[in-house]
C-alpha cells in the first residue's frame, strides 16, 4: 500500500480556504483538518479573537503536539490540512513541513481585506498573512528544490473544475467531480470558530461565481494592500495555469 499523501495547504484568512477544504472533504479518499495551529497561536499570542477561549479549549494549544499530529494521517489515503500562514509565529516548529506535500492558496490583497473587515474591523498586515506566506513559500521551495504548487482563488472561482484539475494533478491526485459541490451547512471537521466566520460557506453548495474587478478600499485598507502586494505577486508568478 502506498504511503498516505499529507497535503499542507498554506493560506491567509478570507482566501477561499474553507471552501477549498470543503471541496477536498467531498472526496471519499480524503480526511481534512481545519487550522490545526489556531489554538496554539491564540494561546501564544494572547490575541483577543472572536471565541478565543472556546477555540483554545477545543484545539491543541501546544504547537509541538500539533506538529506531531500533522504527521499522523487518519485511515484514509489523503490527509488535507488547511493551515493559516500567520499562525506559524516565531518558535513554532516547521521541520514537520519538510515531510509533507506543501501547496499555497493565494488571493489578491484587496479582496482579502474587503472580506476580512466585514467580520473583524481591526486589521494589521500581520493578520492577513501575506509576508509570512511568502517566507514559508521561499523556505519550502528551497527545501524541495522546486516551487510548491500555487493556486489563486480568483482562478478557482473563475473555473472551479479547471482549477481543481490543475491543483489535484500538481498534488499527484486524480480529480474527483465530487469536489465541485457539497450540501449546505456545517460539517464535523469545521473548526468551532465556524459559528463566527463560516456563515457564507454554510449557505453555499459550491464555489461562488467568478469575481469581478478589485474592490475599492478606504485609504487605510488601501495602504495595507500596497504594503503586502509584492508578497502576493511573488507567489502569483508561480500560480498554476488554469485554461
Amino acid at each position: 500500500m502506498d504511503a498516505p499523501l499529507i497535503v499542507a495547504m498554506w493560506s491567509g484568512p478570507r482566501n477561499l480556504s474553507t471552501a477549498l477544504m470543503r471541496s477536498f472533504a467531498q472526496r471519499p479518499d480524503c480526511a481534512v483538518w481545519d487550522e490545526p495551529f489556531y489554538a496554539a497561536y491564540l494561546k501564544a499570542t494572547g490575541l483577543n479573537h472572536p471565541m478565543r477561549e472556546e477555540c483554545i479549549a477545543a484545539g491543541i494549544p501546544d504547537p509541538q503536539r500539533v506538529a506531531a499530529a500533522c504527521l499522523v494521517p487518519p485511515a484514509k489515503p489523503v490527509f488535507y490540512q488547511k493551515h493559516m500562514t500567520h499562525h506559524m509565529i516565531e518558535g513554532f516548529p516547521l521541520d514537520w513541513s519538510d515531510r509533507v506535500t506543501n501547496a499555497f492558496l493565494i488571493r489578491a490583497p484587496e479582496r482579502v481585506l474587503a472580506s476580512y473587515v466585514r467580520k473583524h474591523e481591526a486589521v494589521e498586515a500581520g493578520d492577513i498573512g501575506f509576508r509570512r506566506q511568502r517566507e514559508l513559500f521561499d523556505r519550502m521551495a528551497d527545501k524541495a528544490g522546486a516551487p510548491p504548487p500555487v493556486i489563486d482563488s480568483f482562478d478557482i472561482r473563475r473555473d472551479p473544475e479547471g482549477a481543481l484539475k490543475a491543483l489535484t494533478a500538481a498534488l499527484g491526485l486524480a480529480f474527483d467531480p465530487a469536489m465541485l459541490s457539497w450540501k449546505p451547512g456545517p460539517i464535523p471537521q469545521d473548526g468551532i470558530w465556524g459559528r463566527h466566520w463560516y456563515d457564507a460557506i454554510w449557505r453555499s453548495t459550491g464555489f461562488a461565481e467568478a469575481e469581478g474587478g478589485l474592490p475599492a478600499l478606504p485609504a487605510h485598507l488601501a495602504r495595507l494592500a500596497d504594503e503586502v502586494r509584492d508578497d502576493y505577486l511573488a507567489l502569483r508568478r508561480h500560480a498554476l495555469a488554469v485554461a
